[in-house]
């Protein structure tokens, strides 16, 4: 990628990351954070707009690109009735982690986003979490296209334990955005403003622990059993759809190395 979608994408994932992690830093009720959700969510899509138009006008997306873009959300829309709310299990990952390792992190990233968008849309789940899910699964697709390479049998085990460790990771983020206001103040595990960072870390962590771990472990399970069965033919089909699709800045055009210009005239006929 090149310097203007890095700087993107960059913020972007900062301003998820301060999304997710206010309650460390700013305690509900003070500087108007019951308007937190609507205004994160304007933020993220002008985002999701920025890092499309950054990788647009440095080459590393086109028109093609797009449009797989709005076949894949769609198909994750599609997917994720089939799975959410049954035992943590979540259809949508297994598509996020795979287009986000064939097409990049910003692509992952904005698939994320438009992903969860589509299927609250499509299932009426519109409400203040929509903005957290969307960035949750914007960070899943991102990380994706950030994992060391290989192949074979290699990289699909290496997506398949991603994709296992993203199930938790997803859970874990979208804790934060309801934790500072879901429990009684008198419980160890609930939101206390003023609290040390450590002491506040460990009684989220516990909460998770408590509240998720089990919801979580079906999302991860699922998510490693579909890759791992399924994501070689995946992987397969995307990087078909990628080699017909500008997804990378356009190579130049020069003669290669060592032909002069007769013996490419000659090849030509």
């Amino acid at each position: 990628m090149h310097a203007t979608a890095v700087v993107t994408i960059v913020l972007a994932a900062f301003i998820g990351i301060v999304a997710f992690f206010w309650p460390f830093v700013v305690a509900p009720g003070r500087f108007g954070t019951s308007y937190a959700p609507p205004l994160i969510f304007g933020v993220l899509l002008v985002l999701v707009l920025a890092v499309v138009l950054a990788q647009i006008a440095d080459g590393g997306i086109d028109a093609k690109a797009l449009a797989m873009l709005g076949v894949l959300s769609a198909v994750n829309a599609a997917l994720r009735p089939l799975g959410a709310g049954t035992a943590g299990i979540e259809t949508v990952f297994f598509v996020l982690v795979l287009a986000g390792r064939v097409f990049g992190p910003g692509f992952g990233f904005t698939l994320g986003c438009t992903s969860l968008f589509a299927s609250a849309l499509l299932t009426g789940g519109v409400g203040p979490w929509m903005p957290y899910q969307m960035f949750g699964c914007a960070f899943v697709g991102m990380l994706a296209g950030l994992l060391p390479r290989a192949r074979g049998k290699a990289e699909i085990l290496l997506l398949a334990a991603y994709g296992s460790a993203s199930g938790y990771l997803f859970g874990f983020l979208l804790n934060l955005s309801f934790w500072p206001f879901s429990l009684d103040p008198g419980s160890s595990i609930a939101y206390l403003p003023g609290l040390p960072f450590t002491e506040q870390w460990h009684r989220y962590l516990a909460f998770d622990v408590a509240t998720s771990l089990g919801w979580d472990t079906g999302r991860a399970v699922t998510n490693f059993i579909a890759i791992l069965l399924a994501g070689p033919a995946a992987l397969v089909t995307f990087r078909r759809a990628a080699r017909r699709a500008n997804f990378t800045a356009r190579r130049s055009a020069s003669r290669p190395r060592g032909r002069s210009k007769g013996t490419e005239e000659a090849a030509h006929g």
